[in-house]
């Protein structure tokens, strides 16, 4: 197994072997190195297949020009997400998936003698050394000494900090978006039917109920990492062709790791992430009935310390985020002050509906767009449920140029300033599995259109086809899709399927 690794690296320690060993020891001979050599394979082969290249026979010189071939028709991007650390060795001679690698390797046009690897092999060098660091029998300074010993952290990996001004450098008109917000783990239980039930109370509110003191039987749990408005938004980002980093605050235990190393695979950036030592990361536990849901919440305490991000990002998306997290918000601000060119994309969370209009009025007045519900722009308004306009109107009023206001089955309304449309639902396929995250994906599939340069009709359009494929898998993330999806069910949707004027 280390001779895989060692090939593709190009390090000629005599140590490396040894020392693979004694991290693979560390960790009671768990695999990690196994894991990661399939890991990697995987990968690339699921690229050289999606190149139209079989992985059985393909030489790495095809390989290499096909890479340099997606760049120059602008398909490179989507292709590569995840797969920063993969590399593929041909008869020794090593070839990146890196996306800053391939892009050099086509700009300048480089011949195969010539191609670039350097990228990738530092991000599989941070990648091996991370992934044994995660293991929770490895003693950090042991783990760091011996990969100093191997080559696994050369110096010029210590001072070498790869960022999106790298990329962007390449891909200039590819939006760059900042997304802030907490994170999660959910623990989606499935409720017996049989075991429970909804009761609804005199005033029409409803209640899960099922018999106190008793040990109800479930159909099944599942896991699903990484949730949450922000975090759902920053993944719908990459899936929908940006470049995204997540700005969110977790802990140093095994779900937060585990966060970490799935958005990563989904191409967001994490290198600004917050995580604190020695505290439990958020862990949510749902209760499912039919397609609607209960969750159980405990949010841990952080520090919510503003991080600059490595470069200045197109948009700022904010969303659901703690009640001590104020201080960050008025960091914010000043950071959108000295940015006056940034878009903010407003969907407020629970605290800031509880926080009030006033204190958040720096906020309302500096957001480009906001979204949010019928009965939460009720709440922020003041205006009657039931008048649209003075709902719309009571927004912009507080500074947006761009008011979304969602309404369940009755779809979605929105306003530029200037008129106000109103864009029905896409049709559900099948009876929805699970509502979570189809707010979240609407309003992040909004801000992704309208970043890439769509119009507000398109964005509206795009929207309500992300949220249906959302609702028909488990989890906010599952359903969300590629923009090429999104494009393909827009090709099929009824004649009826458009933004009208919204009449009184």
């Amino acid at each position: 197994m280390a001779k895989f690794l060692q090939q593709l690296l190009k390090i000629n320690e005599p140590m490396f072997s040894i020392g693979i060993r004694q991290l693979e020891k560390a960790t009671g001979s768990s695999g990690v190195d196994t894991r990661l050599i399939a890991d990697i394979t995987h990968k690339a082969h699921d690229i050289m297949r999606r190149l139209g290249l079989d992985p059985a026979d393909s030489t790495g010189r095809e390989l290499y020009q096909a890479l340099n071939s997606s760049v120059k028709r602008g398909t490179f991007e989507k292709l590569l997400i995840g797969a920063d650390y993969v590399m593929m060795s041909f008869v020794g001679e090593p070839v990146s998936f890196n996306l800053i690698d391939v892009i050099e390797n086509a700009h300048h046009e480089l011949t195969f003698e010539q191609r670039i690897v350097s990228h990738g092999q530092r991000s599989l060098r941070g990648e091996i050394v991370q992934r044994y660091l995660q293991h929770a029998s490895v003693n950090e300074t042991m783990a760091l000494d011996v990969a100093t010993e191997t080559g696994l952290l050369p110096e010029s990996d210590r001072l070498y900090k790869e960022t999106e001004a790298a990329i962007k450098e390449y891909a200039p008109d590819t939006p760059y978006v900042l997304a802030i917000g907490d994170i999660f783990t959910d623990a989606f239980i499935k409720l017996r039917e049989d075991k429970a039930r909804i009761d609804i109370d005199p005033d029409g509110s409803k209640r899960l109920s099922m018999e106190f003191g008793s040990k109800p039987p479930y159909e099944r749990v599942d896991i699903v990492q990484a949730v949450g408005p922000s975090p759902n938004a920053a993944v719908s980002f990459s899936r929908l062709g940006l470049q995204v980093s997540l700005l969110a605050y977790l802990g140093d235990d095994q779900p937060g790791k585990d966060s970490l190393a799935y958005l990563k695979n989904e191409g967001v950036d994490t290198s600004i992430m917050s995580v604190k030592p020695d505290t439990k990361s958020n862990y949510y536990y749902v209760l499912r009935y039919g397609a609607d849901r209960t969750i159980l919440v405990k949010n841990e305490d952080y520090d919510y310390v503003w991080r600059e991000p490595a470069s200045v990002p197109d948009w700022v998306y904010l969303s659901l985020i703690s009640a001590s997290a104020w201080p960050l918000h008025e960091d914010l601000l000043g950071y959108l002050k000295a940015h006056p060119d940034i878009k903010l994309a407003f969907q407020p969370g629970t605290f800031h509906f509880d926080w009030g209009v006033e204190k958040l009025r720096p906020i309302y007045e500096r957001s480009y767009i906001v979204v949010m519900n019928r009965e939460e722009a009720v709440l922020v308004t003041g205006k009657d449920h039931e008048s649209i306009p003075d709902l719309i109107n009571g927004l912009h009023a507080l500074g947006p140029e761009i008011a979304i206001i969602t309404d369940g089955p009755d779809g979605a309304y929105a306003s530029d300033g200037n008129k106000i449309s109103v864009m029905p639902n896409y049709p559900d396929p099948a009876p929805p599995l699970d509502r979570t995250g189809a707010g979240d994906a609407f309003a992040s599939t909004v801000v992704a259109a309208l970043a890439l340069g769509e119009t507000l009709e398109t964005a509206l359009a795009w929207a309500p086809i992300n949220s249906m494929s959302v609702v028909q898998k488990l989890g906010a993330q599952a359903g969300l899709l590629p923009r090429s999806e999104v494009e393909q069910y827009l090709e099929s949707a009824p004649d009826d399927y458009k933004a009208k004027e919204f009449n009184t």
